[in-house]
């Protein structure tokens, strides 16, 4: 396992607080890999299980990382996250995408729109629509319910059942349409099939007549937020359109993809 190192010998500390140093080890151990196991941690460090175990107490305290209550691993924290999200907020997401989501509404001809997880809201910040007569109308400036739309369950599928459970604390769910997830349960269950497809589908969910396809745009370092959509009329939306779609959103999600982890 290789150590991340970000500074030279020649620039420690004079007094160095190794505890602090360990733990930040671990974060930035975390930035390499989705989970670790204590073991691991242990090794890594170059500490007893009973310190690591301290230092893994200490973080989960604060939030920084939680642990898998069955295969008792660690992973980030919703502090952790929430920090990384902050400083990826601050880049200019929308000038980064533009170019990606020109040419995907050039290719596919439908409106295409990016989409951001706010709370139990997806925010939609940006669109570009299809140039066809008949067309689904940009959404860009509106908050939508998460669950209701093919974005939002984009970014939802991308965390835990446990943070699904905090993000929706009762078991009900407000519909948009009479077709709309109307329960937790039910959002849960199409979460992992939207984990095994790679995409997420919403049909007459949101608004009566639009259907949409939708893929998070992923990262090593974080837990995604956004997701890219493209937007269709539902007369339009077939099966062999679904597979067009979800195929030009995989590469999309990759060259964005590639802009965070470039970045963070």
């Amino acid at each position: 396992m290789q150590k991340p190192t970000l500074e030279s010998d020649s620039s420690r500390p004079q007094y160095p607080i190794a505890s602090v140093d360990n733990a930040l080890r671990l974060i930035l151990l975390l930035g390499e890999r989705p989970e670790i196991r204590l073991t691991d941690a242990s090794a890594y460090l170059g500490v007893a299980s009973s310190t690591a175990h301290r230092l893994f107490a200490m973080l989960q305290y604060r939030g920084f990382v939680r642990q898998d209550p069955h295969t008792k691993v660690y992973q980030s924290g919703a502090a952790l996250t929430n920090v990384a999200f902050s400083l990826l907020s601050k880049l200019d997401v929308r000038t980064r995408a533009r170019p990606i989501l020109e040419r995907l509404n050039e290719e596919v001809k439908e409106t295409v729109h990016l989409g951001v997880l706010d709370g139990s809201m997806v925010r939609f910040v940006d669109a570009i629509e299809s140039p066809r007569p008949v067309r689904v109308a940009s959404r860009m400036g509106k908050a939508m319910y998460a669950h209701c739309t093919s974005t939002g369950r984009a970014i939802l599928s991308q965390l835990s059942d446990s943070e699904i459970l905090k993000l929706y604390p009762e078991n009900e769910l407000p519909q948009m349409t009479t077709r709309s997830i109307s329960n937790r349960d039910a959002l849960i269950e199409e979460l992992e099939k939207i984990r095994q497809r790679g995409y997420a589908i919403q049909r007459e969910e949101s608004e009566e007549g639009v259907s949409s396809v939708s893929m998070a745009i992923t990262s090593n370092l974080i837990p995604s937020r956004f997701a890219i959509n493209i937007s269709v009329p539902t007369t339009r939306m077939t099966a062999t359109k679904i597979k067009e779609i979800a195929s030009v959103l995989t590469w999309a999600s990759d060259e964005m993809s590639s802009f965070f982890g470039l970045q963070m």
